[in-house]
Order: structure tokens, then sequence, then C-alpha cells
């Protein structure tokens, strides 16, 4: 799969399935994730959420904050995935270019 094909981060994410769909009722905003897109790239998002956030200090660290910003355990995985999913798409959007 070529990543140029994506014009953004936000288009790969809506892609793999990690991008947050708005799931209101009433006065309560909450936000959950697609169940469409790629799953085997939602599926390898998920496992590098749950290892970055057991052994890496920055993803923890980030997931820390989200859960000090009031976010629930889940919702904070799922900030840590789509932030996972922005990484590997300039990480490959940078190898391809470096190519050409």
């Amino acid at each position: 799969m070529d990543v140029r094909r994506f014009a953004t981060a936000a288009a790969f994410a809506a892609y793999c399935g990690t991008a947050p769909r708005e799931v209101s009722s009433g006065d309560r905003s909450r936000h959950r994730l697609s169940r469409a897109g790629d799953r085997q790239l939602n599926y390898a998002s998920q496992v590098m959420a749950v290892t970055q956030r057991r052994i890496q200090p920055p993803a923890q660290a980030y997931y820390e904050r989200k859960r000090l910003e009031g976010k629930s355990r889940k919702e904070a995985m799922r900030c840590l995935k789509r932030r996972l999913t922005d990484v590997m798409h300039d990480c490959r959007s940078t190898e391809v270019a470096r190519a050409a």
C-alpha cells in the first residue's frame, strides 16, 4: 500500500479505522473508533498501542496525560492509537519521499 495516496494523516487514520467518530446523545458528546477501515491495520495499531503503553516512556506519559485530562482508560488508548497511526503515516511518507 502506498501511503502517498492519502492526502493527510487524518485520511490515513480513517482508512485504518482509528479516526474517532462522534457518537452523541443529548447533551453528552462522546467519540468512538470507527468499525470501518482496514481491520489488519487497525489490529496492528492496537497491538502497537498496548505495547508502547507498557514499554515506552513517551507513550506512557502521553497516556497518563490523557487520563489526567479526564479521559477514561479506553478513551486514552484511542487517543494513543490515533497518535501512533499519525506517526505511521509520517514515517512512511518520509521514507517514500527519501526513496524518490
